[in-house]
């Protein structure tokens, strides 16, 4: 059985009943009915950034399950860890090429929290667009062969960062394009914050199984983790300088305060993964294909090959996706994410029988209406008109988005979920996307004065 160290030396922590005189200042006694674990950096609880003791080894333990060469905890989601991939990829750069300035390759599609770290650590994006020929904000499928084209094309190429599964649970070949970054000395940076669970299924798609130098995993999006519990794992061949950095990298970007209460449930998941859970995702992703068989019967058709989402395409069904959420919710079922669209749903291995035959049972109250016909408008490439830094800095307004067409974008006019920008910080808004930022529900953007 595997270990959980950081649980046992909470509980036997808690155990003593000591005077805590150190933070956090609920001192233990009960609010909420968690401080009792609720602790900090005390003498044995080892520290976040700087492990040799309790989270060292829950970490080691983490990875030998993930297979990665290692892994380090976030509290602060993926965000810290995209964060820092960006970073450590900025590092490896510089040691092969110094005083050239760095460009990463990333899918249009990417989070807004890789689009703040080009702002904070500085380097230029070159996007790689969707090869789909129907555009969804979300969704940005990618070609070994063109991702070829635009490494020739990017002679300062530092990573390739991709996003996958997306979230509407498209997934990226990330073998092929690993093999393709690889091919010209890059490495493969994969965004895999909805797709943790893939480790366990029973054939591994998991980045660190099919070839990615970095990625990070959401563990609370799919497991039985706290929110805000994260992995960034690296890759049993990635570049020493990914090793020697990650701490530095991880510390950059993160509190000096993790949660307690966060580590102790990565640590605690461990020991989750280690057992049964393999069966149970087994069983629910046999269950979700019995599932969308019904409902395929009914008429519904889904998006994706991500064995954990329900991702339906509404409009087909009369119904745009924040439409059929609200029909779900008034027979009490939460989605996870909708848009004119598409609706999300997000079982896990976690969720009974009895939770997959309320959902199946709230979509069958939707009655089959006349297709919606109209979609996003196409993207057209904008314009680059300055660093993403350099927009993010300078003096800002904010325009309804009919009025904003022509300025340089200055913010992230984006929601969460998905946290995806239809227009970059430095970007000239067209016509075009300020159609797409108000088909996603977007009103207003930021714009350079």
């Amino acid at each position: 059985m595997i270990s959980t160290p950081i649980c046992d030396f909470i509980d036997r922590y808690a155990a003593r009943e000591p005077v805590r005189m150190h933070m956090p200042g609920h001192k233990g006694r009960a609010l909420t009915g968690c401080e009792w674990a609720d602790i900090t950096e005390i003498g044995g609880a080892d520290s976040l950034y700087a492990p040799g003791g309790i989270i060292r080894e829950s970490e080691k333990n983490a990875a030998r399950l993930f297979g990665a060469g290692q892994t380090l905890y976030s509290t602060e989601g993926s965000s810290q860890c995209i964060r820092a991939m960006c970073y450590l990829a900025m590092l490896a750069f510089a040691e092969k090429a110094p005083g050239v300035r760095p460009a990463i390759l990333a899918g249009r599609n990417a989070h807004k929290a890789f689009l703040t770290a080009a702002a904070l650590l500085d380097f230029d994006v070159v996007w790689l667009y969707p090869e789909n020929s129907a555009y969804s904000l979300c969704r940005c499928d990618l070609s070994p062969g063109a991702l070829s084209a635009a490494l020739e094309r990017t002679p300062n190429g530092a990573a390739v960062y991709v996003t996958s599964p997306d979230y509407l649970g498209n997934c990226a070949d990330i073998k092929a394009l690993a093999l393709a970054a690889h091919e010209k000395g890059v490495p493969l940076l994969v965004d895999n914050a909805h797709g943790a669970y893939q480790a366990f299924l029973q054939e591994n798609r998991h980045p660190m199984a099919l070839g990615a130098d970095l990625c990070c995993d959401s563990a609370h999006k799919t497991l039985p983790v706290l929110t805000g519990g994260a992995y960034l794992h690296i890759g049993r061949g990635a570049g020493p300088v990914f090793y020697s950095g990650a701490r530095e990298g991880m510390a950059l970007f993160g509190s000096t305060s993790p949660s307690y209460l966060i580590l102790r449930s990565l640590d605690q998941a461990n020991r989750d993964l280690a057992g049964d859970y393999p069966e149970r995702l087994g069983a629910l992703a046999e269950a979700l294909e019995g599932m969308k068989g019904r409902l395929r019967a009914r008429g519904w058709g889904f998006a994706g090959d991500e064995p954990l989402k329900v991702t339906l395409e509404t409009k087909a069904f009369g119904y745009t996706g924040p439409e059929a959420a609200a029909c779900l919710e008034k027979e009490g079922v939460v989605c996870e994410y909708a848009d004119p669209d598409y609706l999300v749903l997000m079982p896990a291995a976690e969720s009974s029988g009895e939770d997959l035959r309320r959902a199946e049972g709230a979509l069958a109250v939707l009655q089959r209406r006349p297709a919606l016909g109209m979609g996003p408008p196409g993207l057209c490439v904008p314009e680059r008109v300055m660093p993403i830094r350099e927009a993010i800095l300078s003096p800002r307004a904010v325009l309804p988005a009919g009025q904003a067409v022509g300025r340089v974008c200055g913010g992230l006019p984006v929601a969460c979920p998905p946290a995806v920008s239809p227009v970059v910080p430095g970007e000239r808004i067209g016509r075009e996307t300020a159609g797409i930022c108000r088909y996603y529900g977007i009103e207003s953007i930021t714009v350079v004065k």
